[in-house]
């Protein structure tokens, strides 16, 4: 992406470059710029524990599922997670990326809310299985509030939408959408505390671009087997 930026910003001349820098920024390979960013990106790193809350009022309702016995084949059954943005500094409200990826064909829809609350995570949910192109057959999150609750529970109950939970404390049940989580949410928004309306605009204008991109112009690929 890098010829493609740097011919914008110099068009709308919000960077100059030498001609020996613009030469290395065209030439410049993807895992040379990874080695030369690594000291700035540690500096984003976050140390804080996670601070999903345990919905513990339904949990009994709904069923655990772990990654080994997800056998679905078809499109339709998603998992899904929040990626909360506030850079290292947990107080207050700030924005959340709800990250929902299909583990049959890895189709991923991302919407940035403005904080964990049960409403904002179910409409997003809602406008995602209107974006799909297949019908949601079922979905699958963490043990947090903003997904364990009656609404949701409903919700899915209405529709006819399998609904499971992933075991506390253990990501590989979730492996799907945590990648995504890196690849569609942090790798393009980074680490930085987002918590303003038009923060929270500028997040979703930017999924209505990535989504599409991700899912018909990057290949994927998946784990068919290991061998010892």
């Amino acid at each position: 992406m890098l010829p493609e930026t740097v011919r914008v910003l110099e068009k709308h001349k919000e960077i100059k470059l030498s001609g020996d820098v613009r030469e290395k920024l065209l030439s410049i390979s993807a895992s040379t710029a990874d080695r030369l960013l690594s000291g700035e990106r540690k500096k984003f790193e976050l140390k804080s524990r996670s601070k999903t809350r345990p919905g513990s009022l339904l949990k009994h309702q709904i069923p655990i599922r772990t990654f080994s016995e997800w056998d679905d084949c078809r499109p339709g059954f998603l998992e899904m997670d929040l990626v909360g943005h506030d850079g290292g500094n947990p107080s207050g409200d700030f924005c959340q990326s709800l990250d929902a990826t299909d583990v049959a064909t890895a189709w991923t829809e991302v919407r940035a809310v403005k904080n964990k609350a049960q409403k904002w995570v179910f409409a997003a949910l809602e406008d995602i299985s209107e974006a799909l192109p297949f019908p949601l057959l079922g979905v699958d999150s963490d043990n947090g509030s903003e997904f364990i609750n009656a609404e949701l529970k409903r919700y899915c109950e209405a529709e006819g939408v399998t609904f499971t939970r992933s075991r506390p404390y253990r990501k590989n049940d979730s492996c799907f959408v945590e990648q995504r989580n890196y690849t569609a949410v942090r790798r393009n928004v980074g680490y930085m505390r987002y918590d303003t309306e038009e923060e929270l605009d500028i997040l979703n204008r930017l999924y209505s671009v990535l989504c599409p991109y991700i899912n018909f112009f990057l290949p994927t690929m998946k784990l068919v087997e290991k061998e010892i």
